[in-house]
C-alpha cells in the first residue's frame, strides 16, 4: 500500500515549491521562480496599470506574499498554479524572461522590476519589444557636454549590403556625417567611428572591438550604429535593436550579415549571443540595458514619423558592436537597400537629410536637450 501512495504521488503534476528568490541592485530588483520539470515552460505576460499578469503552461505553488524589495509590493500564485499576479511601484516597470536550466539550476521564471518605462507586455520567451512613452526621469542625467558615438556600419574593404541602387557603407557614412553636424550644432561631443570610406582593421572581429571599445572611452551618453537592411524587392520599413537574445521578428541572419557575414559573422554571432546569455542573469546589466531600449524606442519612433516607412519595430538581438551593456548603444536598419521603394529613397539626399534628422532628434531627446 505504501509502495503504492508513493507511486500515485510520482504521478502527479509536480509544482515548484519554493517561494521566489528577491535579489537587488541600483534600486531595482529581481524576482526569480524556479520551475519543475525539464519540459519547456511557455507564458505570457500583461500589464494593466501597477499589475504584471504571468500565465505559466506549468503550475507553481499556489501562494501570496508581501515584498519589500525596490519597486515591489506583492505577490500571488492563484489556485491551480498558472496565474502568477506581481503588483509594483507605479515608478517602476516589469519585464519577464525564461533563463533555461543550465549548471544544475532548473527552468526559471525572472522578473526583473526596472525603474523608468519599459514595454507594456511580454509574451513567452519570444515577446516583441515596442517603443515605449518616454519619461524624463528614466534617461540618464546629462553630462554638460554630453557625448555619443556614430557608427557609420561597415566601410572599407567591407561595403556591407549591395543593390543595384547602393552601397551600404556609403549610404550610412552619409546618414551619419549629417547627424554629426545636427548634434555638433546643438553643443554634444560627437565622436565618429568613421569619418571616410575605411575600415578600422582589416580583421572584422578587431574592426568591431574598435568600433564598440569607442563605447568605453572616457563618458558616453549615447552609441548609435546606422545600417541599411537587406530582404527582398517587396521589403520596407525600418527598424531599431538594442542587444540581447533575439526577439520575435529578429532575424538571425540578418546579425550575421552585419556582424560581417560568412564564418566570421557566425563566429561573431555565437560570441555575442553568449554574451547575452550571460547578460540575462545579470540585473544590475538588465537595469542599464534599459537605457538602451528606451533610445531604441525614441529612434524608432522618430524614423517612422519622419520617413513614413512602415513600423517593423524595436527588438533585441546579438549585434556584437552594440554588444557593452554600460552605454545606451542601439543599431538602427534605416531602411531597404534592395526594396524597389527604398533603395532610390536611400540614395535621395532629400530622404538621407530626414532619416539623420530623425536619428538626431531622438538623441536630443534622449538627452533631454530639446531639438
Amino acid at each position: 500500500m505504501k509502495f503504492l501512495l508513493v507511486l500515485l504521488l510520482s504521478l502527479l503534476p509536480s509544482q515548484a515549491l519554493a517561494a521566489p528568490r528577491v535579489t537587488t541592485a541600483a534600486g531595482a530588483a529581481r524576482l526569480t521562480f524556479n520551475l519543475p520539470g525539464s519540459k519547456p515552460v511557455d507564458f505570457k505576460a500583461s500589464v494593466s496599470g501597477t499589475r504584471l499578469s504571468v500565465r505559466l503552461s506549468t503550475p507553481l505553488k499556489p501562494e501570496r506574499g508581501l515584498l519589500t524589495a525596490p519597486g515591489l509590493k506583492g505577490y500571488v500564485v492563484e489556485p491551480g498554479g498558472k496565474l502568477l499576479t506581481v503588483t509594483f511601484a507605479s515608478t517602476h516597470r516589469p519585464q519577464v524572461q525564461l533563463l533555461a536550466a543550465q549548471a544544475g539550476q532548473p527552468q526559471r521564471l525572472v522578473i526583473d522590476v526596472l525603474k523608468g518605462a519599459a514595454p507594456p507586455a511580454q509574451a513567452g520567451a519570444a515577446a516583441v519589444a515596442r517603443p515605449t512613452s518616454t519619461r524624463p526621469s528614466a534617461s540618464p542625467r546629462p553630462l554638460a557636454r554630453p557625448r555619443v558615438v556614430i557608427d557609420p556600419g561597415h566601410g572599407g574593404r567591407d561595403p556591407g549590403m549591395v543593390s543595384r541602387y547602393l552601397r551600404e557603407k556609403d549610404v550610412t557614412l552619409a546618414v551619419g556625417l549629417r547627424v554629426r553636424d545636427l548634434l555638433a550644432a546643438r553643443g554634444v561631443d560627437v565622436v565618429m567611428t568613421r569619418t571616410g570610406d575605411y575600415h578600422l582593421s582589416a580583421a572584422k572581429r578587431a574592426d568591431l572591438d574598435a568600433r564598440s571599445n569607442l563605447a568605453r572611452a572616457g563618458t558616453v551618453s549615447a552609441y548609435i550604429s546606422i545600417h541599411v537592411n537587406a530582404g527582398s524587392p517587396n521589403s520596407r520599413g525600418v527598424e531599431t535593436y538594442y542587444f540581447g537574445q533575439p526577439t520575435l521578428g529578429a532575424n538571425r541572419a540578418l546579425a550575421i550579415q552585419e556582424n560581417g557575414a560568412g564564418s566570421i559573422g557566425q563566429e561573431l554571432t555565437r560570441a555575442a549571443a553568449s554574451t547575452a546569455q550571460n547578460l540575462l542573469g545579470d540585473i544590475l546589466a538588465q537595469a542599464k540595458l534599459s537605457f538602451s531600449r528606451q533610445l531604441a524606442a525614441k529612434v524608432q519612433q522618430r524614423l517612422v514619423g519622419a520617413t513614413g516607412a512602415p513600423d517593423r519595430g524595436v527588438h533585441t538581438n546579438t549585434f556584437y558592436v552594440i554588444r557593452d551593456p554600460n552605454t545606451a548603444a542601439i543599431l538602427t536598419e534605416i531602411g531597404f537597400g534592395d526594396s524597389a521603394k527604398e533603395g532610390p529613397l536611400l540614395v535621395n539626399r532629400a530622404y538621407q537629410d530626414r532619416v539623420a534628422s530623425a536619428i538626431a532628434g531622438a538623441i536630443l531627446d534622449f538627452l533631454h536637450m530639446k531639438k
